[in-house]
């Protein structure tokens, strides 16, 4: 009985202790490296290639590269790669190309997948420095010129992380994300980032050094998630992975459940598999700044296995009146301590309000729907780690990963 009421505390507690390690880890990032907003003074800016790889990007690849041409910064070039797409995305490139000298194109005939595409752009790519970007997101014109800084401050920074911000807000689903994007992604990467190691770069925006993506042998063509596995390469190596906050680029989220599912499967899985490949980390004293990270992602596998067996057990103690030694409360309505955890999301958000009020001023227009992040979310976002670990052990190594369009919103901006 001891053990199983341990157990349905952990379910509480945890989330409710890590928001906590979020919020002051990034309270302590702002306040230390991020309230002054003056763009540092650089003699001279590396030259950028800017990487889009793209696989059935026509509603959306034009906007993509009409704005990365207008970035605000003096030497960089655009390599959009054609992965195999079926639709018009290669004949859009391809009037884009003929039109514009800063873009280069190149197409591949089958699909590689993300990370195959991203191997060809490097190869590909003339820039000491590499921005990798999503083919439906928009870049912030001042993006470059911040990360720009992060690599001339440091020979050992192998990675910048961006900021990804939502841009389709027209539904329930995409008003929570645009909370969770700022109170939980954008939190703790600021805190991970604190603690010395972040768990993943953002795979919509990221930058890398070229000598050290090859350096650890480019991306990895058989992992669901290129983003996490090239950041844990990264780090193994002694690469520094910075976070950048004011190197902003807007996203399209899903906005079914379903385009939502699809997407966080997909993390999931990422994460397992990350977990699985590294796991020699443990052996090496070196790499032990990896542990806590290591650790607080297993510790979230565990969570999300017992929050769903405790919703079971308590439609069996419900529907069949079964006697447990711990009385199991509904996860909906809330009751007091589902009432703590609101609050607590609530301060969250509005932490990060106080935060990010500079990059998008109305963020506080979405404080109301954050409420729903821990009933809607954890409920999806659990199930899919229950579903991702047994998939992942199952899954072949060496299978190559290849992609889908992935749900980018009802309304197309």
């Amino acid at each position: 009985m001891a053990i199983l009421q341990f157990t349905n505390d952990f379910v509480y507690l945890y989330p409710l202790f890590m928001a906590y390690v979020w919020m002051i880890g990034g309270l302590v990032f702002y306040w230390r490296r991020e309230r002054r907003t003056k763009l540092p003074e650089m003699e001279s800016y590396p030259f950028f290639s800017v990487l889009v790889p793209c696989h059935n990007e026509e509603q959306q690849i034009e906007e993509t590269i009409l704005q990365l041409l207008q970035l605000d910064y003096p030497s960089y070039e655009i390599v959009a790669v054609d992965d195999g797409s079926v639709d018009r995305t290669a004949a859009i490139l391809k009037d884009l190309c003929s039109r514009h000298e800063r873009l280069r194109v190149v197409y591949l005939i089958e699909n590689q997948g993300k990370a195959g595409a991203l191997n060809a752009a490097c190869l590909a790519a003339r820039g000491d420095l590499l921005l990798t970007i999503d083919a439906d997101s928009l870049l912030d014109s001042q993006a470059l010129k911040w990360m720009a800084w992060h690599f001339s401050s440091s020979p050992r920074v192998g990675a910048v992380t961006g900021n990804p911000r939502v841009l389709n807000r027209t539904t329930l689903l995409a008003r929570i994300q645009t909370g969770e994007y700022a109170t939980i992604i954008g939190l703790i990467k600021r805190a991970q980032r604190l603690l010395g190691k972040v768990l993943t770069v953002s795979g919509v925006v990221a930058a890398f050094r070229r000598q050290a993506v090859i350096s650890v042998g480019m991306w990895d063509t058989d992992m669901l998630t290129d983003d996490i596995d090239i950041t844990w390469k990264l780090e193994k190596r002694f690469w520094d992975i910075r976070y950048e906050p004011r190197a902003i680029c807007w996203v399209l989220v899903p906005e079914t459940l379903k385009g939502l599912w699809r997407q966080r499967l997909r993390w999931s899985q990422g994460g397992v598999e990350v977990l699985r490949k590294h796991r020699d980390i443990w052996g090496d004293w070196r790499q032990r700044r990896l542990w806590p990270v290591y650790i607080e992602y297993v510790f979230s596998i565990i969570w999300a296995y017992t929050f769903w067996t405790f919703i079971i057990m308590w439609l069996v103690q419900t529907l069949f009146n079964v006697t447990f030694p711990v009385r199991f409360v509904p996860p909906i309505p809330p009751r007091w301590t589902g009432a703590v955890l609101a609050i607590t999301c609530l301060l969250q958000f509005a932490v990060s309000a106080f935060i990010d009020r500079i990059y998008d001023k109305n963020l506080v227009k979405y404080l109301f729907w954050v409420i729903w992040y821990p009933f809607i979310y954890w409920m999806i976002g659990a199930l899919t780690v229950v579903v991702a670990l047994p998939k992942t052990i199952l899954r072949k190594r060496g299978t190559r990963a290849v992609w889908v369009s992935p749900d980018r919103g009802i309304d197309k901006l």
